[in-house]
Parts: C-alpha cells; sequence; structure tokens
C-alpha cells in the first residue's frame, strides 16, 4: 500500500511539473518575434536586434534577386563590405573591411566570378597581396 502511494505521489509531482512546463512554454511561444527585415518600395533592409542598426540593405529587382549595389555593416552601424550586383548575381567592384575600418581586401566581379586584380591587405593595411583572376573572353 505504501509503494501505491509514493507511485501516486511521484505521478501526480511529474503531472504538475509537466504541466507547468507545458504553460512556460505556451507563453514563451505567444510573445511576438522581432522581425528584423523588410522589403519596401524594392530595397531590402535587415536590422541587428534591436532595430537600432542596419545589418543588410540594397535593392532587390522585379524578381526579387540582389541588384545594385548592397552594403553589409557592423552591428555598431560601421560599413563592412559592399558589392554590386546585376539580376543575383555579382557585378562590379567589392570591397570588404576589417572591423577596425581598414580594407581588408576588393576587386570586382562580372557574372558572379572574380576578375581582373584582387588586392588583400593585413588589418594594419600593409602586406599587400594582388592575384589577377585574368578578364574571361567575351561571349
Amino acid at each position: 500500500m505504501m509503494k501505491n502511494i509514493l507511485l501516486i505521489a511521484l505521478l501526480a509531482l511529474f503531472t504538475l511539473n509537466a504541466c507547468s512546463d507545458s504553460a512556460s512554454n505556451k507563453e514563451a511561444g505567444e510573445a511576438k518575434e522581432e522581425v528584423l527585415y523588410q522589403i519596401k518600395d524594392g530595397k531590402f533592409t535587415e536590422w541587428y536586434p534591436g532595430k537600432k542598426n542596419v545589418k543588410f540593405e540594397g535593392n532587390l529587382d522585379v524578381k526579387g534577386n540582389r541588384d545594385g549595389k548592397w552594403t553589409f555593416y557592423s552591428d555598431k552601424g560601421n560599413m563592412l563590405s559592399f558589392t554590386f550586383y546585376e539580376n543575383g548575381k555579382k557585378e562590379g567592384y567589392s570591397i570588404v573591411k576589417y572591423p577596425n575600418g581598414r580594407i581588408h581586401y576588393h576587386g570586382e566581379y562580372r557574372n558572379d566570378e572574380m576578375v581582373g586584380v584582387w588586392t588583400t591587405y593585413d588589418e594594419k593595411g600593409k602586406n599587400k597581396q594582388v592575384k589577377d583572376y585574368g578578364y574571361p573572353e567575351s561571349e
């Protein structure tokens, strides 16, 4: 008989605990998630949590592909990179910076491929490395 009482007490405790977890999960699920991006008038914008600083921004073509200049920012609002796009493919100049603001590398894209001379620097702006990807023959 004592075993039955103990078993019933444990089951009751387990059931109460499970209900409590379910209620807290339901409350957490009801909390509205922060929407961190927006597409308005053909422009895409994504923010860091809290929506104080922009993370990415750029234009979209009519099919929803990246088009024109796309910029990436640090959570402190500093521009870290930009790349040009045409119909969703990288097309044009691109620069990527270190968090300290110095250029990490830069170069050009054509049809989503690196072309021409790309230059890379260390965080102090020294030790420049150059790589020439050439230009593909015109189609």
